[in-house]
């Protein structure tokens, strides 16, 4: 988004998009958070279109934080990162085997046409976001947790036997499979959220296609939206619950992909925060106005063992380690990137989750998994070959069409032609839009991905490789790994320190066993943004930004 999400989630543009989010607290009036002087009016960038902006299936970065900013779920997170009622009005009452959660919801919340939001609205919701009719892809976050969704996603009940019922109007009541201490994080995700089951169903097919066929019910509207536009607008929802506490007059978003361009683009006045590649980053990083931020995503190369229903030479692990084991992580972004962003040895990030009983990092307990070994690369290289037979390969590696991605692809190309001798690597720089449909018909031999956390906890991240997963997009299965997500999620759900102790079993199976990934790197954000944008909100996971209580101040 990020969750990131899919960064293919939350961030899977390689070119450091910046994504918006909504809710959050702050002071009581516009007048008590700027200069009366000041036009609040705010105006960013995004490196992609919106491929989706329906709750329900938006899997994306792009997509999901601009849901994120229009619209509001159960709970929402503070600056903290902690979970805090939003569409309820206090934190639920949970019962004693902690599976029973009863939410009261808030009576003066309402649809942006004037329609109250009921608890029959997250019902709908959650039950469209689990019937295999709908094909979302964050039905998994359900699968195993709310009661009966994982026989529902399976086809084997119907959506109506969800565990969540609307008890009246105001009160929500939600039935889990086994306790779960991250669920209240889970709530502030956009595919938790409410919908308002007659408009959808007014829609039809052209529901979430335009700023026009959604209804909103969070801080902003988006508006100037026509499906497939470079640039959006939002706009403050007047009927929104909490819009005295909403600043901005208006937030204009138009998409950049050139970094040069956005930094004019900056120094023009036309843009309040420009992200900056490598050179800019050191061209501007003693500026008073530059900054850094650290984040939870993890990008890595993805290995597709199935291409268009046959397998491809990366069904063979040697080939997998070679390609792993022979990309120099540190060099790629000390000269590529540029930015702060560090090498990732491991999909679980550092400083995200910590070990229950002692606080320490899962990153440091887990220690090092993939590291570059150019040795061990090339001996694998020269076994997979004679596995399958030949004396070369020919790989397509998939990006997308940024100046930054086709950059970072080049770096790649030449790591593993230089490296692996007999390799010959395509590059395919496509559209944000194309490699998300590629990637879900599994239609690449190998891509660049990303995933930005969707609430706290290593699962989210180790969930994703679970077979049978829908973002499992690369034919991987391994029972056991299988065993450990499964039991993490099942028996052990209600023991949090042996919930741990067996998700730090996780990684080494799928990156040094089966090398069916390979992480590259942990992303930071350079930036220019003036001094001038006030209160904007940094999330830890889920949507990146909050915007809530954003205000301008001395323009």
């Amino acid at each position: 988004m990020k969750k990131s999400k899919l960064f293919l989630v939350l961030g899977l543009t390689l070119v450091l998009s910046l994504v918006l989010a909504a809710c959050g607290g702050g002071s009581d009036s516009k007048s008590s958070g700027g200069s009366k002087d000041s036009k609040q009016e705010l105006n960013l960038m995004e490196s992609a279109l919106i491929p989706s902006a329906d709750s329900t299936k938006a899997d994306d970065a792009v997509g999901l934080n601009v849901i994120n900013q229009t619209n509001e779920g159960l709970y929402a997170l503070d600056k903290d990162g902690v979970a805090q009622p939003a569409g309820a009005t206090e934190k639920a009452t949970v019962s004693d085997d902690k599976k029973v959660y009863t939410f009261k919801l808030r009576d003066d919340a309402t649809w942006s046409n004037g329609d109250p939001v009921t608890a029959q609205d997250y019902v709908y919701s959650w039950q469209r976001a689990v019937d295999p009719k709908t094909a979302a892809t964050y039905s998994y976050l359900f699968d195993g947790l709310v009661q009966n969704a994982s026989e529902i996603i399976k086809g084997e009940k119907k959506p109506s036997e969800l565990g969540i019922k609307a008890v009246d109007d105001n009160t929500l009541e939600v039935t889990l499979v086994q306790p779960a201490a991250y669920f209240d994080s889970l709530l502030a995700f956009p595919t938790f959220f409410p919908l308002n089951q007659k408009f959808v169903e007014s829609k039809g097919d052209k529901y979430a296609l335009d700023s026009d066929s959604i209804l909103y019910n969070g801080p902003f509207k988006l508006t100037d939206w026509n499906g497939t536009g470079k640039t959006w607008s939002f706009v403050p929802n007047d009927k929104y619950w909490d819009k005295d506490k909403v600043k901005l007059d208006k937030i204009n978003v138009q998409v950049v992909q050139d970094p040069g361009t956005s930094v004019n683009l900056y120094n023009t006045n036309k843009l309040d925060k420009a992200l900056l590649s490598a050179e800019y980053a050191v061209q501007n990083k003693n500026k008073d106005d530059y900054a850094v931020e650290e984040e939870s995503s993890v990008f890595y190369i993805k290995f597709n063992q199935e291409r268009n229903g046959k397998k491809t030479p990366l069904a063979n692990k040697n080939i997998r380690k070679a390609l792993a084991l022979s990309v120099d992580k540190q060099s790629y972004v000390d000269t590529v990137l540029q930015n702060g962003s560090i090498p990732a040895n491991g999909l679980v990030p550092k400083k995200f989750t910590f070990d229950p009983k002692d606080n320490k990092d899962y990153r440091d307990e887990v220690g090092d998994v993939g590291v570059y070994n150019l040795d061990e690369a090339k001996k694998a290289w020269t076994q997979g070959l004679k596995e399958l037979g030949v004396t070369s390969l020919n790989l397509e590696f998939t990006s997308d069409d940024t100046e930054n991605a086709k950059k970072s692809s080049e770096f790649l190309q030449n790591q593993w032609e230089k490296n692996l001798s007999g390799l010959k690597v395509t590059l395919k720089n496509v559209p944000f839009k194309i490699r998300l449909a590629n990637d879900q018909k599994q239609d690449y031999d190998f891509s660049l991905s990303a995933w930005g956390p969707d609430y706290q906890d290593p699962s989210t991240f180790l969930n994703l490789f679970r077979t049978g997963n829908t973002q499992n997009r690369m034919s991987y299965s391994n029972a056991a790994y299988d065993k450990i997500i499964d039991q993490a999620a099942g028996p052990l759900a209600g023991d949090t320190q042996a919930r741990w102790d067996e998700m730090l079993k996780a990684e080494p199976i799928l990156i040094e066993e089966d090398y069916a990934i390979q992480p590259l790197y942990q992303r930071a954000k350079a930036f220019l943004q003036q001094p001038y944008v006030k209160d904007l909100q940094k999330n830890a996971f889920g949507p990146d930004y909050t915007f809530k209580t954003t205000y301008i101040d001395g323009k």
